[in-house]
């Protein structure tokens, strides 16, 4: 038997913790788009299948992660997760 339910296998970066999520919809205003992040994570491990909530959250940890890096301090979902992966559009917003 797997123990995997408490394990979080994405830490946050330095500086990620400056960046938000924003939800999925229209582009928001006064912000610059920097680009897209693509993410990953195992949202199964052998037949275990990995908590949807844990697998969306690490998802929005490596965007933030990936964020600084591109200087953008926002993140938002492009879509939903499918299959461990998922894409973010990084914007660098005025006022933040």
């Amino acid at each position: 038997v797997l123990s995997l339910s408490g394990c979080t296998w994405v830490h946050m970066a330095p500086g990620a913790n400056a960046v938000r999520v924003i939800a999925a919809g229209a582009a928001p205003a006064d912000c610059e788009k920097r680009g897209e992040v693509s993410v990953a994570v195992k949202n199964n491990v052998a037949f275990y299948e990995r908590n949807e909530l844990r697998v969306r959250d690490e998802l929005e940890t490596l965007a933030r992660n990936e964020a600084p890096g591109i200087q953008a301090n926002t993140v938002q979902p492009l879509g939903e997760p499918a299959n461990g992966e998922q894409r973010f559009a990084a914007y660098r917003c005025s006022g933040r």
